[in-house]
């Protein structure tokens, strides 16, 4: 009883040290603080200067999506995402130094007062004052920014991990959302369209708990529990999205040669350069964070090392060697065929051991062909020979036909590994020299391979 109870205080010790939120609970009130910095806020603070900063207007920029916030009983008419994201966009433009915000969104309050200090002049001042100089116009923006929160997506991926033994256990969930934002900037000289931007940002929520409950003595039970769930704020994720549309629109300008940095043509280069190969980057990864590689290469040669396992008359099954070269070439992205020829022994121990040779011929089907870790399966047939030396006296050559399944792993354009386990089914009882029984003698390979890729 004391080892577990230490078992689980140390456990315990190592589950909360894990949870850096668990040691900052909020124990008594907290003083107003300026708002923390999203991920992308100093991407868009760390912009070299503009040359000239562009005026621009916004007169709304909403949530478009039209969603509540979901619980789990009843019904909410809180909305889903925040009602300021105007707010925020101005913000971030004022940040970024490149851009002059315009006061667009209650443009009839500003248009009220304006008029009251007019007539204000008008009646009083111009009395006392004849040279009173008029008010000075509004300024206009050359560009206008529009757009919004398009869609907030709930739940599009949960999961969770638990376990519970002797009345000891814990538990781990999570949950993603996801909110998406498109900026487009309007020329008002013309009505074009210049640059739209597509930014999209997930939003985590997780819990973890721990949790003992044991009777310790007669009619003594201990029970304790803890936990922590900590939420991303929805918030601080619409202005992380919006701050990354800003600085994403910032670089198309630059790009497309709109507007420019202080510094000039080289480091106009620089910052395009860069932007381009972090957006390759970013395209490439798809939904759930799953990386898209695109596959140049048409053949491989694998080299593989690994073990077989007889599963035949004999009840002793003993795990040997296997040494295996084969050659795949792909006929799409997910269908491909290939030859493999390997070297095995199959082993019973003192009643059956013996070495074989096996030439494979095989379908195969990868069925994430794009991504950097994903599986394939396979299938086919082939024959395996006896090459010791008591294959003079017994059958040397059978017919077979296998199935298998494996996992690739991509560590770049030309290498690969993985790794895979097969069946072989022979047609026939007198692989290990005995026949018994109806079934027909099977083995097992398991392998480690070396794959090379190469055009042809």
């Amino acid at each position: 009883m004391d080892k577990l109870f230490k078992l689980v205080l140390m456990a315990g010790f190592f589950f909360l040290y894990s949870c850096g939120a668990y040691f900052n609970q909020p124990l008594d009130q907290q003083k107003a603080r300026t708002g923390e910095f999203s991920l992308t806020t100093k991407s868009l603070l760390d912009l070299p200067e503009a040359a000239k900063p562009v005026e621009v207007a916004v007169y709304n920029f909403s949530d478009q999506t039209g969603q509540y916030k979901a619980i789990e009983n009843g019904s909410t008419f809180s909305t889903a995402v925040t009602q300021g994201a105007t707010t925020i966009l101005i913000k971030a433009l004022e940040d970024s130094g490149w851009f002059i915000p315009i006061e667009r969104e209650n443009l009839s309050n500003l248009s009220t007062e304006r008029n009251i200090i007019r007539n204000t002049k008008q009646e009083y001042i111009k009395n006392l004052n004849p040279n009173e100089p008029p008010l000075p116009p509004l300024l206009y923006a050359g560009l206008l920014l529009e757009g919004g929160i398009v869609s907030y997506d709930t739940n599009i991926v949960t999961g969770g991990v638990g376990a519970r033994y002797f009345g000891v256990g814990g538990s781990a969930k999570y949950r993603q959302d996801r909110i998406t934002v498109y900026l487009r900037a309007v020329s008002t000289n013309n009505g074009e369209i210049l640059k739209t931007v597509y930014v999209s940002k997930t939003i985590l929520s997780q819990a973890i708990d721990a949790s003992f409950f044991r009777f310790v003595k007669f009619q003594r039970l201990f029970e304790a529990e803890t936990g922590i769930t900590r939420n991303e704020p929805v918030q601080i994720a619409v202005k992380d999205a919006i701050e990354k549309a800003v600085h994403d629109l910032i670089l198309e300008g630059i790009k497309e040669r709109f507007w420019s940095t202080k510094q000039g043509a080289d480091t106009n280069k620089q910052l395009v350069e860069d932007y381009v190969n972090e957006k390759e980057k970013e395209e490439s990864i798809e939904l759930y964070n799953r990386v898209f590689k695109t596959r140049t290469a048409k053949s491989n040669l694998s080299l593989i090392g690994g073990v077989s396992l007889i599963d035949a008359d004999y009840s002793k099954k003993v795990p040997r060697v296997l040494a295996r070269l084969g050659y795949q070439r792909s006929i799409t992205k997910n269908i491909g065929y290939g030859i493999s020829t390997s070297i095995l022994q199959l082993d019973s121990g003192n009643q059956f051991s013996e070495t074989f040779s096996e030439l494979n011929l095989n379908g195969y089907l990868n069925l994430l062909p794009d991504d950097d870790l994903g599986p394939y399966v396979y299938a086919g047939a082939g024959g395996v020979f006896n090459v010791s030396a008591q294959s003079n006296v017994n059958p040397d050559t059978f017919f077979k036909m296998q199935y298998g399944a494996g996992l690739k792993y991509y560590l770049s354009q030309r290498i690969g590994l993985k790794l895979f386990a097969e069946h072989n089914i022979v047609f026939s009882d007198e692989v290990d020299y005995i026949e018994n029984g109806k079934r027909n003698d099977f083995y097992f390979n398991f392998g480690l391979g070396l794959d090379y890729y190469f055009d042809f």
